[in-house]
């Protein structure tokens, strides 16, 4: 479980900047094999770009964690995973006719140097789910998208 108190000393979110953000579900449960409820995560990753909170680089959604490769807008990171977290949680329970958290309370953010190869980030992220062993192919998973297609 992520140490949300740990995570935050030294987090500093600016505008402009590049960050990996990483954020796993409740104790790990594999929710999003379900990808009809993937699909209301990734609403509210869009709902976020649409509002100017962020653009969207890359992203793929796992069975139990979320890796999202960003320029953070009018947000701060908290502002943002709280957001993202709360408003997915909240239509997903809905959906499962469920309560409780959907979300581990904490993630893990990176700030990109840079010097940093944005691209090969953004391969990274979006190919977890081929290290994974959960498709052959790219294509064949329907829970990613990277602003470079």
């Amino acid at each position: 479980m992520y140490q949300s108190n740990r995570l935050r000393k030294g987090r500093h979110s600016q505008r402009g900047n590049l960050y990996l953000l990483t954020t796993a579900t409740s104790d790990r449960h594999p929710v999003f094999r379900d990808f009809a409820l993937g699909r209301l995560v990734v609403a509210e990753l869009k709902s976020a770009q649409l509002d100017g909170w962020v653009q969207s680089l890359a992203w793929v959604l796992m069975p139990d964690h979320l890796h999202w490769l960003i320029e953070l807008g009018d947000s701060s990171l908290d502002e943002l995973m709280r957001r993202v977290k709360t408003n997915s949680a909240r239509v997903i329970n809905r959906q499962r006719s469920s309560s409780g958290p959907l979300w581990q309370a904490g993630y893990h953010d990176r700030a990109l140097r840079q010097e940093e190869d944005v691209q090969a980030v953004a391969r990274y992220v979006v190919a977890n789910s081929l290290r994974a062993g959960l498709v052959a192919r790219l294509g064949d998973y329907p829970l990613w998208d990277a602003i470079w297609l």
